[in-house]
């Protein structure tokens, strides 16, 4: 605001913020206070019920699944069958899911844990590259803590500036689409409204496929055979979504082309398959829970399974991966079935996540 007459030239600004100050030059007594200026890296995950109870569960899931980015059915057609049939049975089914991979310690799922956790080694690889300037956080699409509460924490904080992070390496709409407008969504609220920008996909990045690559090669270390292939299971679409211009197929056979020669290993020795196939139409192809038996009954009797897709393991790896599709390649005829977990907080998934995060942030900091 200025103290100006109409015509007269500019005066002295009667606010005027100072960086690191709760306190403004030149403002009146009764002026709102205003943080130093700050620039926020908030990371995303899919989301987590807050328990595995039916109710705790029939809410995650009713957000979950009424998000017209992950079901883009007309409502009049899918609500009533997801509130009356959908959500009156999967919450058991879920419930018990949960249950099995459940962080009891914590009273929180895995995915909260490892997100966490991977929030605060990120931290400080940003602390120690820019001081105090960030603010690191996380947030969740679905459930808790949601993505508007920690963009007001942000705001509140300071931030004038905010880096949105999905922790998707593959762009979907399902995904990463739909938490940068839960976060566009959040960004409507604010009265000062922050700067803002999202990272891109980052599945060809140099150093998380060294990450990948290096995640491998120790498991490898500590069998006493070796795998006849390489399964890298990714999380499904519907076909249809492929066919109407999202990338995530494309970019997905990119990341496993890149795993394998980072390798050094012959074509044929990763295969790219696609899990949690939900409703009737046809999604990606080869689904994993059939494909692994397929290779048992092919003669493979031995196979490792990773989860590229995926930032930190949680009940699609834990218990679908390692259960479910561990148990389909048993009962196909196959013998050793080794599940390799995600970087979750590995040193060096950390490292590419903060390489990531420093490309996004310049022009912002140094």
């Amino acid at each position: 605001m200025l103290d100006a007459k109409p015509g007269a030239a500019p005066t002295e600004p009667l606010v005027e913020i100072r960086p690191g100050e709760g306190r403004l030059a030149h403002a009146p007594a009764d002026h709102p206070p205003v943080p130093g200026e700050k620039v926020g890296v908030l990371i995303a995950n899919l989301g987590t019920p807050d328990n595995y109870d039916y109710w705790s569960m029939r809410r995650y899931l009713s957000e979950f699944l009424s998000d017209k980015r992950v079901v883009d059915y007309s409502d009049w057609i899918w609500q009533p069958l997801l509130q009356l049939v959908i959500l009156s049975r999967r919450p058991f089914s879920s419930g018990e899911a949960y249950k099995g991979i459940w962080n009891t310690e914590r009273n929180e799922s895995p995915l909260l844990t490892i997100t966490r956790d991977q929030t605060e080694a990120l931290a400080e690889r940003m602390a120690a590259r820019f001081g105090d300037d960030v603010v690191v956080d996380f947030c969740m699409r679905y459930g808790n803590p949601s993505t508007p509460a920690k963009v007001r924490e942000m705001v509140a904080k300071g931030c004038q500036k905010i880096l949105f992070f999905p922790l998707y390496p593959h762009y979907a709409g399902a995904t990463s689409a739909t938490a940068c407008d839960q976060f566009f969504r959040a960004l409507m609220a604010e009265k000062w409204q922050p700067a803002a920008r999202t990272v891109a996909p980052y599945f060809d990045h140099p150093k998380y496929i060294e990450a990948l690559a290096q995640s491998v090669e120790r498991a490898y270390a500590t069998l006493d055979h070796t795998p006849d292939l390489l399964v890298a299971s990714y999380h499904g679409m519907p076909k249809r979504y492929l066919m109407e211009g999202d990338p995530y197929h494309c970019q997905c056979v990119k990341t496993s082309r890149l795993l394998r020669e980072r390798l050094g290993w012959a074509p044929g020795a990763i295969e790219s398959t696609f899990q949690s196939v939900f409703g009737r139409e046809e999604w990606l192809r080869p689904y994993t829970v059939d494909h692994v038996a397929d290779l048992a009954k092919a003669g493979n009797r031995n196979i490792a399974v990773i989860a590229p897709a995926f930032a930190a393991d949680c009940v699609e790896t834990l218990e679908e991966i390692n259960e479910e599709i561990k148990e389909s390649f048993e009962e196909a005829g196959g013998e050793r079935f080794t599940y390799i977990p995600c970087l979750n907080d590995d040193a060096l998934h950390i490292d590419a996540l903060a390489a990531v995060a420093g490309e996004n942030l310049r022009g912002w900091l140094g």
